[in-house]
């Protein structure tokens, strides 16, 4: 966690001053996609992580929502095209992963493909190849369920709490989890490769976003990757609520204008579309395009899953995810 700066004070003595804005900011399943859970949200008791007691909705999603269609991740070969990683080494930015890109990464001593073009792909980062590198393909396990906490009433925190790697973020409002950056191969050794919408499978078993998919595109023109998510993008839209309850917009307020006055956690508190003047966050336009931290409190527990390992297993650590 880290202190408040300046803005994100001025914006929670302006909450105190705005109740009626504050209170409005509200989480409502009502948002939510009708098939997004394999059960009816349930309002349920929570303790949320300083102490307070409260009500959250308790989401319970599976594996990946019907109808999603997700992919491709690894190419198979040096001739085919995958999705898109976020490249932290020299050279920085947002790739197609494809041969341009690998050749790239060989060239600097991260060699993920054999002579014949071969790309190393793998299931699970603990059974890679012998040497060089691998990208990381986990196939989907369909019986996973997931249970997720939001709290109904947003509760600002003293202090906000910055998203580290694949730190949990929030829920879409199509009931995938959506977490923060993935590990780097600088960290790992290994590339979880994303799909063209910005999102791969757990070593759980189950899909998660690691962007603001809906406006993705956004960041695909910012950085002149040459790729297309298939789900309707808009700048504009509600894409999600962060698990301290507040909710999660796309690059641009609603009326279509970047917003200029967004705290540390790229939020503030303006109108949208169905509501007066709220706390919300807003995406940004370069990957990963999601809040760097968090202003409210979460629920204790707010994440658990039915898999045998990566994150929200009981008793398994993450994987690379």
């Amino acid at each position: 966690m880290s202190h408040l700066t300046h803005p994100l004070a001025r914006l929670i003595l302006a909450s105190a001053l705005l109740k009626p804005g504050l209170a409005s900011a509200h989480s409502d399943v009502s948002h939510f996609a009708k098939a997004a859970f394999v059960e009816a949200p349930e309002v349920v008791d929570c303790t949320l992580e300083n102490g307070v007691q409260t009500q959250c909705y308790q989401l319970k999603v599976g594996y990946l929502p019907e109808g999603l269609n997700v992919g491709p991740f690894c190419p198979a070969t040096l001739d085919d095209e995958g999705g898109v990683w976020d490249w932290t080494g020299d050279d920085a930015g947002l790739y197609r992963i494809n041969r341009e890109f690998l050749m790239m990464l060989d060239s600097l001593g991260y060699r993920f493909f054999d002579a014949d073009g071969t790309v190393h792909v793998v299931d699970n980062a603990s059974t890679p190849p012998e040497d060089d590198h691998a990208c990381i393909n986990v196939t989907a396990d369909e019986s996973v369920e997931i249970t997720m906490l939001v709290p109904i009433e947003p509760v600002m925190a003293k202090t906000v709490t910055n998203l580290g790697t694949v730190a949990k973020v929030g829920v879409a409002l199509d009931g995938v989890p959506i977490f923060a950056d993935a590990p780097s191969i600088q960290q790992t050794g290994h590339m979880p490769a994303l799909d063209v919408c910005g999102g791969h499978i757990d070593p759980g078993g189950w899909y998660h976003w690691h962007a603001t998919s809906t406006d993705i595109g956004t960041v695909f023109k910012a950085e002149g990757v040459a790729a297309d998510c298939a789900l309707t993008q808009d700048a504009s839209a509600m894409f999600g609520y962060a698990f301290d309850g507040f909710a999660m917009y796309g690059s641009t307020d609603v009326g279509g204008t970047v917003p200029d006055d967004l705290d540390q956690c790229n939020g503030h508190i303006r109108p949208t579309a169905d509501d007066s003047a709220i706390y919300h966050y807003h995406a940004t336009a370069t990957f990963p395009n999601l809040p760097a931290c968090l202003v409210g409190v979460s629920a204790q527990g707010n994440f658990s899953t039915t898999a045998a390992q990566g994150i929200g297993a009981a008793g398994a650590g993450a994987g690379p995810s």
